[in-house]
């Protein structure tokens, strides 16, 4: 499996599946991932990509990590950190589940300090699943996705574990989401 396999289920699920708090402190956002499969494959995936960014050449392994950096991602040995920017507008807009590509959501319910949904995608690749994301305040959450998906063949089943923890309200160079790189 080569690094842009190993990191195609992981940056999938990150985009996929980022919830934004009910309500929300605009500024820098840190969301941390842990992904977990039912056979282990997530976590081979992860420790290959690991082993394969160390076997890189220097040059090459810090033009990778510069590119995700660039995008607010690090990846870690067990899972990976999104820095997320939000402007005022996107912060006091009431909490959904984001998706990217081709995705609905289904029954998302609140009560309290809680939101739980369902979602499916067709594209990139084809996901079910549903989770639940829990409020701390304006500045933390913490959640949990079971993903349910095809690999080979294979019926694969997912954990995502989440957290998200208010940074600041000054963004730095971290681009606010929704923007254009280069913007």
């Amino acid at each position: 499996m080569n690094l842009k396999h190993a990191l195609l289920p992981t940056t999938m699920a990150l985009t996929a599946f980022c919830a934004n708090a009910q309500t929300q402190a605009p500024g820098l956002w840190e969301h941390s991932f842990t992904m977990s499969s039912q056979g282990g494959e997530m976590e081979k995936a992860q420790a290959e990509m690991q082993q394969q960014l160390a076997a890189m050449p220097p040059a090459e392994r810090k033009k990778t990590e510069d590119m995700m950096a660039s995008r607010g991602v690090r990846m870690g040995t067990n899972g990976a950190t999104v820095k997320v920017c939000l402007t005022p507008d996107q912060a006091a807009r009431p909490a959904e589940p984001r998706m990217v590509g081709d995705c609905t959501r289904s029954d998302v319910q609140r009560s309290g300090g809680t939101m739980e949904y369902r979602f499916a995608c067709t594209k990139p690749q084809q996901v079910s699943g549903e989770g639940q994301v829990s409020y701390d305040s304006d500045k933390a959450y913490t959640g949990k996705s079971t993903m349910s998906s095809q690999a080979a063949g294979m019926p694969q089943q997912m954990t995502m574990t989440m957290v998200g923890k208010w940074l600041g309200a000054e963004c730095g160079d971290v681009k606010p989401v929704g923007a254009l790189p280069g913007k």
